[in-house]
């Protein structure tokens, strides 16, 4: 057909690395005569999913939501836990005027603050650095003894003992209830373990 271009498929196979064969190398153990002939007959690029090539931290796990963003896009976006990691750092987050508003209004009105969230170092969906900047936060606005966290542990994207040591990093008088993730972060629509984190 005159003026035509070329076919271009864009395939993503998600969990699907190019890694050295080996034992623990599942895709070059398994028969898959249909995507051998593809990568033998026609061209094909692989791409990096993980750490700044996805706009993460050096040596983060990607996930599939930043990988298809990025793929979507053309481009490295800086993910909110980049521009979270980096406000931290310059210590905007501490000046951001949200954040500060609503300590304040708390401080005034002679509330207490609660600190909902992740504690972990994992990075997916938190870090323990950024529970760590809210309470200096705390600290800076007078607010130390009317800040509770309320600690949800990981255990999915680090080990599931590692709630022991990050646990350990936070005061103690501050926490106000501990509860795993299985309940309080559930996203399958399972309302009885929120129920339960409740």
């Amino acid at each position: 057909m005159p003026g035509s271009f070329p076919l271009v498929t864009l395939v993503v196979l998600d969990g699907w690395g190019c890694a050295p064969a080996g034992l623990g190398n599942a895709v070059e153990l398994a028969e898959t005569p249909v995507f051998d002939r593809l990568w033998r007959d026609y061209p094909h690029q692989t791409l990096a999913a993980s750490g700044e090539a996805v706009g993460l931290p050096p040596g983060q796990m990607g996930n599939s939501e930043v990988g298809h963003l990025t793929i979507g896009s053309g481009r490295i976006l800086f993910q909110d836990l980049m521009r979270v990691n980096e406000a931290v750092s310059d210590g905007s987050l501490l000046e951001n005027q949200a954040l500060v508003g609503a300590f304040e209004r708390a401080r005034v009105r002679g509330g207490h603050v609660h600190l909902l969230g992740l504690v972990s170092t994992g990075g997916v969906h938190s870090h323990l650095e950024h529970l760590q900047a809210l309470l200096e936060l705390s600290r800076r606005l007078g607010l130390e003894e009317r800040t509770w966290i309320h600690a949800f542990t990981d255990g999915r994207d680090v080990s599931p003992t590692s709630a022991l040591a990050d646990l350990a990093t936070l005061p103690p008088e501050r926490i106000a209830t501990i509860v795993g993730r299985y309940y309080a972060m559930d996203r399958d629509k399972r309302w009885e373990r929120t129920e339960r984190a409740l």
